[in-house]
C-alpha cells in the first residue's frame, strides 16, 4: 500500500503525540530556553517527515528523514539532560526516551526502506 499523505506515516503520527506530550510536561518550565529548546527539537521530528513527504524525489525524503531522526537524538539528550535537572522523574524519562527510541527506530527503518527502492 502506497503512503498518500505524511499524515499516514506512523512515524508522523508518534512524533506528533510524543511532542504535544512534551509540550504539556514542559507547559509551565520557567526555564523558557530549555523548554523552547526541546519544544523545538521534538517538533522538528514530525515536521521534518512532513516536509520530506512533498519533495520531489526519494533521496530528498531520505534527507530530511535523516534530519528527523537527528531531531529525535537532541530531543533524547535533552530528555537526559531534563532528568539530571530534576525537571522530570525517572520513570518520565524512561517512558519518554522508550517512546522517541521507538520513533527513532520507525524512522531509521522507513529511511532503509526508502533507500533499497532506488
Amino acid at each position: 500500500m502506497k503512503i498518500q499523505k505524511f499524515e499516514d506515516i506512523i512515524a508522523w503520527q508518534k512524533a506528533q503525540d510524543l511532542a504535544v506530550e512534551i509540550y504539556t510536561i514542559f507547559q509551565r518550565s520557567k526555564d523558557f530556553s530549555f523548554k523552547d529548546q526541546i519544544c523545538r527539537a521534538v517538533v522538528s521530528i514530525s515536521n521534518n517527515i512532513a516536509e520530506g513527504f512533498d519533495r520531489s524525489s526519494n533521496a530528498d525524503f531520505s534527507h530530511f528523514l535523516y534530519i528527523s531522526l537527528a531531531s529525535c537524538s537532541e530531543t533524547k539528550s535533552m530528555l537526559y539532560l531534563a532528568h539530571r535537572l530534576n525537571y522530570i522523574s525517572r520513570e518520565q524519562t524512561d517512558l519518554l526516551l522508550i517512546r522517541i527510541t521507538e520513533i527513532s527506530k520507525i524512522i531509521t527503518g522507513f529511511i532503509k526502506s526508502i533507500i533499497s527502492k532506488n
